[in-house]
């Protein structure tokens, strides 16, 4: 049973973590920054330091923090829609959809267009795999069908990808954005970068009301349904919401995994089932995972922040399955 007090510190806790974790990564790298030239800088009383932190330190922390966010409240949502601990956003190949509509525009010389144009590609690529999964299980869409059309999709866009770097002729820049896509990472993020992730904070604040019918639904279909639940329209807008947030983080950065298991996983041990109190502690829990992550990577000798996500995640993932055995 979860203790009181853990409930009541848990939020200050976790916006103190990402505070002191925001300061860290704005400090740390090639030119190491004191507090008090971080208050100059952001205040535009240090030229350097303002150059550092709002070229290329800000936008990085923002982008981690939005994407961190994002990861984990979509985690949330696919753990209370599948009503299984082990859900994570790369189930239905939502990530893998959004990586093969990056990978194809970079492959066939599109990306050099325009910024948003891989973003978008991302996006659509996203959406197009989560529509596919529906339809692949739409008789009765249960969620044995959607985890089936989910794995069988997953394997599909895999080979997408494989084939794009197979058969496709590659510059050294397009292979090298590829990588960047099938890695997932924060580098050379910019403000364009912050702006595209935004919608991120407008996506999640649409979950706060699914809170009270998603705590329903844990029940089981019926029992949510004699309680005044529309449980067809609540299953479609938590698809889609889900579908949207993984979209958008991984549109900017790439393939970051593991993020959506870890941190509701975890708090949903801390804190219990009720989702109106997890959502914005897996929100903020989600950000400062991300740029601990970060940070990890950049002391590692710059590991991607994927890698980094994946290393912690595996064997994380390992230990819920012996739990859960």
């Amino acid at each position: 049973m979860t203790s009181p007090w853990v409930q009541r510190i848990a939020l200050p806790v976790a916006l103190t973590a990402l505070l002191i974790l925001a300061l860290v990564s704005l400090s740390v790298g090639d030119l190491r920054l004191g507090l008090g030239q971080i208050w100059d800088g952001l205040f535009f009383n240090d030229q350097l330091a303002a150059t550092v932190l709002w070229k290329i330190r800000l936008p990085r922390l923002l982008v981690a923090m939005l994407i961190g966010a994002a990861l984990s409240a979509s985690g949330l949502v696919l753990q209370a829609y599948f009503r299984n601990s082990l859900a994570s956003p790369g189930l239905l190949g939502v990530s893998s959809g959004a990586v093969a509509g990056a990978v194809v525009v970079i492959g066939a010389g599109l990306a050099g267009y325009s910024l948003m144009v891989v973003p978008t590609a991302s996006v659509v690529g996203a959406l197009v795999a989560t529509f596919a999964v529906v339809i692949l299980a739409r008789r009765g869409a249960s969620t044995e069908r959607l985890l089936l059309a989910g794995v069988a999709l997953n394997a599909l866009l895999g080979a997408v990808t494989s084939y794009v770097l197979s058969s496709f002729t590659l510059t050294y820049e397009r292979n090298a954005q590829i990588m960047f896509w099938l890695l997932g990472g924060l580098e050379d993020r910019t403000w364009e970068h912050v702006a595209m992730a935004s919608p991120i904070v407008l996506a999640a604040a649409l979950l706060w009301p699914l809170g009270r019918p998603m705590d329903l639904l844990s029940l089981g279909e019926r029992e949510a349904q004699s309680l005044g639940v529309d449980v067809r329209r609540l299953r479609r807008w938590m698809l889609a919401l889900a579908t949207l947030l993984t979209a958008l983080a991984t549109s900017v950065t790439g393939t970051v995994g593991f993020v959506g298991l870890i941190v509701p996983h975890v708090f949903r041990l801390l804190l219990g089932p009720e989702h109106r109190r997890l959502v914005p502690v897996c929100l903020i829990g989600g950000a400062a995972f991300v740029v601990a992550c970060d940070l990890i990577g950049r002391s590692a000798g710059n590991l991607r922040l994927g890698i980094v996500t994946s290393l912690i995640g595996g064997p994380f993932f390992l230990w819920l399955l012996r739990r859960q055995a």
